[in-house]
């Protein structure tokens, strides 16, 4: 009987967290690091993960001296990413809405695994961070190439996108 509750526990947590964005896909660390390699990240970079899982994404921009927050919503995957983290405070998880919670002012990548159905929440998030930073972000997806975004670059299965702010302009009359 237990295992059976903690069954339906895991099932809850992992496909209800689907739900809401795209379903836990662990990142490989070889191709993480690849990627930034390639995106040449450096300490001044401040890396967001919008869905970190186990935190793969983080600790490996930590390994570049960048700075990272990762947003999940799976409290379970929350526990595995801050006990896998080195003790550092270059790396922090946040047990929270990836598309409601505001960036970091410092934020200067934006990482995420991308599945089709979530597109346009994607681009609406960090095109909303990028307007109210006020400056360009590179966005990275995995998976799904963005349509609605012109690429950059893309290296493996990653797609790279620089997002700009976009220009209100005001009528005076």
């Amino acid at each position: 009987m237990i295992w059976f509750i903690i069954a339906a526990i895991l099932v809850v947590l992992f496909g209800g967290v689907a739900l809401f964005g795209a379903p836990y896909v662990p990142s490989r660390r070889r191709y993480v690091r690849r990627l930034f390699h390639h995106m040449k990240l450096i300490d001044k970079d401040f890396v967001v993960d919008l869905g970190s899982g186990d935190g793969v994404v983080l600790r490996e921009a930590a390994l570049f001296g960048a700075r990272a927050v990762g947003y999940e919503l799976n409290p379970i995957l929350v526990v595995i990413s801050r006990l896998l983290a080195p003790k550092t405070k270059r790396v922090r998880t946040v047990l929270a809405n990836a598309w409601t919670t505001s960036f970091p002012d410092n934020t200067t990548v934006v990482y995420v695994f991308s599945v089709g159905r979530d597109e346009q929440r994607v681009v609406k998030t960090v095109q909303r961070e990028v307007n109210r930073l006020g400056r360009p972000l590179r966005l990275v997806c995995l998976g799904n190439p963005l349509k609605s975004v012109s690429m950059i670059d893309t290296i493996d299965a990653y797609h790279i996108y620089r997002i700009e702010p976009v220009q209100h302009k005001t009528v005076t009359l």
